[in-house]
């Protein structure tokens, strides 16, 4: 589970609840920490925050980026040393920041990862030829000042722009398409589903049994659906319990394994 911008792995455990789930099914969640740019200052939300280097090229003007890719795919190797992992079983979910940093290790590390769910993040790169089609659900708010459906600058719920993730993100609509194309889905027409304000689509089977999904949430804010948020909604909007997140995306990452 990779945090937002400016957040940390142990808030995006409060958050999202994942370690429930990890109890009751029986895996190992995982919450890594990205780095602060400057490296010799304590991390801070707003004025110094951790962040993933997520193929957008907004935070290290000037400097050395860090390679988030390489860190992640380590990562992994030391939990199969620690751990007994199912390398089949490895999947990636991402918050804001972290859900950028997941369609960008998705789309790197293609052959080790089964299936990625980005929440409320754009794909900021083409994917490209995939190593091997990667499953993605991708879920976000209609009502989301940070992640925009039809993109645009991100603004708080205030209306006050943040300089350090202001740079103009793609319309959701692009970032599906780039995964539907990624996976062989474009033959398939999507499957549409609406109950409760959530609006499901879904693409597949596409190429070797890959599938694509897109859940927009109504009156959802830039919040994990279903979750909590340490951030009031005076600056990211409302929270809705109309879908449980994590509980979704499980059933979708239990559904997919490398073969």
């Amino acid at each position: 589970m990779l945090h937002g911008g400016g957040g940390t792995g142990k808030a995006a455990a409060w958050e999202t609840g994942w370690n429930d789930k990890a109890d009751r099914e029986r895996f190992l969640a995982v919450y890594p920490d990205a780095l602060a740019p400057d490296r010799r200052r304590e991390s801070h939300f707003s004025r110094n925050p951790q962040l993933w280097n997520d193929g957008s090229e907004r935070f290290y003007p000037g400097q050395a980026a860090p390679d988030d890719v390489a860190f992640l795919d380590t990562l992994l190797d030391d939990l199969a040393a620690r751990y007994a992992v199912d390398s089949r079983r490895v999947y990636v979910a991402g918050f804001s920041n972290g859900a950028s940093m997941a369609f960008l290790w998705g789309a790197r590390s293609a052959k080790r990862i089964a299936a990625i769910a980005p929440v409320a993040g754009a794909a900021w790169q083409e994917p490209g030829v995939l190593d091997r089609p990667v499953p993605m659900l991708y879920i976000t708010g209609d009502a989301d000042p940070l992640n925009l459906i039809g993109g645009g600058v991100p603004r708080l719920a205030s209306g006050q722009s943040d300089k350090v993730r202001a740079k103009p993100k793609p319309p959701v609509r692009e970032t599906i398409a780039k995964w539907v194309r990624a996976n062989g889905c474009e033959a398939s027409r999507p499957h549409v589903s609406e109950a409760n304000g959530v609006r499901t689509e879904s693409w597949g089977p596409c190429k070797d049994d890959s599938e694509v999904a897109f859940v927009k949430v109504a009156g959802l804010g830039h919040t994990w659906a279903g979750g909590r948020s340490l951030l009031p909604e005076s600056m990211v909007g409302p929270r809705t319990d109309r879908l449980l997140a994590t509980d979704v995306i499980w059933d979708f990452f239990s559904r997919h394994a490398l073969k």
